[in-house]
């Protein structure tokens, strides 16, 4: 149980994968320009992560490398992972689209982009370079998922300040943001230490 949490806990505040890997800044600077797109937009990475794992592992560690050594197809996943991640965007994509329209419109082009999302590509790769479990995997991805709506509802409230500050006209718009990305990796990286010793 406490491997799971250290596991949960690293992956939303020490292993950020948008603040500490730099993975998934696409979405994160086009979607944050408000609260009620940046959430939406993270639940549905989260669902993917989460939902991609569950089926990219067992996958990989019966299908393409059984551990029975009898064969090693393990240079397939990449593409197979994107394959279906690809699925489950889908899948996403038509329930925000019905159930969610003023969602779906401001999420725009960002939404079918997470089939190239680095970040939810990363998680299920790194799950298997890390040779987590199945249930190791499926916490890592779930973490993942929730750092990356912290980094992105925490970037997106300074964005909606930012933009009704009086800020010099050199840094309106994209460079403002990024100084801001920047503030918020920094003050993740404290966490470091304390989940540590949290979990030690």
């Amino acid at each position: 149980m406490k491997e799971m949490l250290a596991i949960l806990f690293s992956a939303i505040l020490v292993d950020n994968f948008v603040l500490s890997k730099f993975m998934g800044i696409c979405p994160f600077i086009g979607v944050s320009k408000k609260t009620s797109s940046a959430f939406g937009m993270s639940v549905a990475v989260t669902f993917v992560m989460v939902m991609s794992t569950i089926l990219t592992w067992p996958i990989y560690t019966y299908i393409l490398a059984p551990k029975s050594g009898a064969y090693n197809f393990g240079y397939l996943k990449t593409l197979t992972f994107i394959l279906v991640i690809a699925l489950f965007v889908q899948l996403v994509e038509i329930l925000i689209k019905k159930f969610m329209p003023p969602l779906y419109k401001s999420l725009g082009i960002y939404l079918p982009l997470i089939t190239t999302n680095c970040a939810v590509l990363g998680v299920t790769i790194l799950n298997i370079d890390n040779e987590y479990g199945f249930g190791q995997s499926i916490v890592n991805a779930l973490g993942a998922g929730l750092g990356f709506m912290v980094a992105l509802l925490l970037f997106s409230g300074i964005r909606e300040r930012i933009d009704k500050a009086d800020v010099p006209k050199m840094f309106k718009g994209v460079p403002a943001a990024l100084v801001a990305a920047g503030i918020v990796a920094a003050s993740f990286a404290g966490f470091g230490g304390l989940v540590e010793n949290l979990f030690a």
